[in-house]
Order: structure tokens, then C-alpha cells, then sequence
């Protein structure tokens, strides 16, 4: 049966157009700069080439991110409105961006276009590994055919419950982008301690804890993990990371003799775009949860 509305996620939840395509979803791209060249995932290039691109920002390179005009909203969602069908856009966290400024815009000029559409939108709370994950249960849920109002139903109860974790080695993007609250009076000047970030669930990211060494901090966020956990085993666990593969393996060691071998891990690349704000050498890792 043809589904009455169309299901669009973003770059920035680190989805591609090959997933997107098993699912018949719509991917919007959001853009990032290096230096006054604009870049737009997906659009520019085929795919992406983490470890290229992690390397060069190792080598001073500091990308910039920029906001979608309300035009090129309107481009995406139009065509689906045209056609008779509504839309779904499942997105990273508002509070994170002032393209959803543009997003309203859009939105207020196609509605006098289109009075009998609608654009209905669930906000995440979160960016790359977090998004992903609950893009991924909206996904399962679309191809079943569920009805916008039962994703949007099961939305409000569990997008508070996909808790994400992480860090990085090198805090100069975080600092520079002012994106993780209070990073810097949490940390000080302390040499070897790496802050563990958090998103909260007013959708922003903010310091929840800090260890000494690699060890020291997988071992704090797998403790995390295991007082938080809900029903871990009936949701996916997913890691994202800006070229950490050594950190990555030792994460998965950690989760699998906490957990089980049996649990089931998903490993994907934090996109471009939100690789910009947190650089090279981070982790994280996003499961079902009581609460964030």
C-alpha cells in the first residue's frame, strides 16, 4: 500500500543516501565550510571518506557549519507537497541550530501554498550517533506503515530514553564552537582528564563527568551504560566516532562483557558537518535508556 507521506532524516543524524534508500526516505544535506568553499554531504560528494577527512582536520584545518535558506527547505519538502503527500522530518536537536529559524520560514510559506499538507517534525534531541538511532526505530516503523500520529505518539515517550555519551581527545573544536555548555570552567587547565560529555534532554550537549586516560573514561561511561540501561537488548547500541578506530574496539570490548556477546552494536561515522564541532579522535555511544 503507497504510503500518505514521505519520511526525510539529515546529514547531521549520519545517514546516508544508501541507507535512506532501503527505507524509500528523503535525506536532506546540511552544509559545512572549509575555508569559503561550501560543502554539502551527499550533494558534492558520493560518499564520505572519514579517515581523509579527520586526518585533515588533525593537520589544522577547522571547518565552519552555515544554515539551510528557507529556499532550499522549501526545495526538499515541495515536490512530496505537490504530489498530495505530507512529511515527516525527523532531525537533530533544535536547540543545537539556528537553521530551524529557516525550517519555520519554510514552513510558514508552503502552508499558504499548501494549506491541506502538513510538515510534522520530531526533534531528537540530539546530533550524529543519537539521531541515528532513533531516525533508525523511526525508519523500522515506516517501512512496517505506521501512521504519522503512531510515530509521533511513540516519540514522546522514547526519544528521552536514547542516551548519549562521549568524548574527545583534543577540545580545541568544542571550545572554538562553544557547542558543549560550560566545557571550559568544567575542565579548567587539568592536563590528561578527558570530560565526558552528554546530551541533556533539552537537546544540548554539556560535561556529565571526566576520567584520567582511555581506560579510565570507557570504563566510566560503561558504568553509565549499565546504571542507565533499559531494555538494552531489545535496541541497538550505536558508537559513532571521528577516526578512533583503536578506541572503538576497546569500547565494544567493554559493552560485550558487560552485556553479553549476544548484544547488538551498529559502528558509523560522525558526519562531517558535526564533525566540524567536535574534530578528530572522539567516541560515543547511544543506548535505550530510563532517562538521558
Amino acid at each position: 500500500m503507497e504510503k500518505n507521506y514521505v519520511l526525510f532524516a539529515d546529514t547531521d543524524s549520519d545517514w546516508t543516501p544508501e541507507l535512506c534508500k532501503k527505507y524509500d526516505m528523503k535525506l536532506i544535506s546540511m552544509p559545512y565550510k572549509i575555508g569559503d568553499k561550501e560543502v554539502y554531504p551527499y550533494v558534492d560528494f558520493e560518499s564520505f571518506d572519514a579517515k581523509a577527512y579527520y586526518t585533515m582536520l588533525r593537520k589544522g584545518t577547522m571547518p565552519t557549519t552555515s544554515a539551510l535558506s528557507p529556499m532550499q527547505y522549501e526545495g526538499y519538502f515541495e515536490p512530496y507537497f505537490k504530489q498530495g503527500k505530507d512529511v515527516l522530518y525527523v532531525h537533530f536537536s533544535k536547540a543545537m541550530s539556528g537553521t530551524f529559524n529557516a525550517l519555520e520560514i519554510a514552513l510558514r510559506n508552503l502552508k499558504e501554498k499548501y494549506p491541506d499538507r502538513r510538515l510534522v517534525t520530531i526533534d531528537t534531541k540530539g546530533i550524529t550517533l543519537c539521531s541515528y538511532n532513533i531516525v533508525s526505530e523511526v525508519a523500522q516503523m515506516y517501512a512496517q506503515g505506521k501512521s504519522i500520529e503512531e510515530i509521533v505518539a511513540w516519540s514522546k515517550v522514547e526519544v528521552d530514553k536514547f542516551a548519549t555519551y562521549f568524548f574527545v581527545n583534543d577540545l580545541t573544536f568544542f571550545r572554538r564552537s562553544g557547542r558543549v555548555k560550560g566545557i571550559a570552567a568544567f575542565m579548567g587547565n587539568i592536563l590528561g582528564i578527558r570530560p565526558i560529555i552528554y546530551m541533556s534532554a533539552e537537546g544540548i550537549m554539556a560535561p556529565v563527568g571526566k576520567s584520567r586516560g582511555l581506560n579510565g573514561v570507557i570504563d566510566k561511561i560503561t558504568e553509565i551504560m549499565n546504571s542507565l540501561q533499559e531494555n538494552i537488548k531489545d535496541h541497538k547500541i550505536v558508537i559513532a566516532h571521528s577516526d578512533s578506530q583503536a578506541s572503538v574496539d576497546i569500547l565494544i570490548k567493554k559493552i560485550k562483557e558487560k552485556f553479553g556477546k549476544d548484544i547488538t552494536i551498529e559502528v558509523v561515522d560522525v558526519n562531517p558537518t558535526a564533525g566540524a564541532h567536535c574534530g578528530p579522535d572522539g567516541i560515543g555511544v547511544c543506548f535505550h535508556a530510563k532517562h538521558r
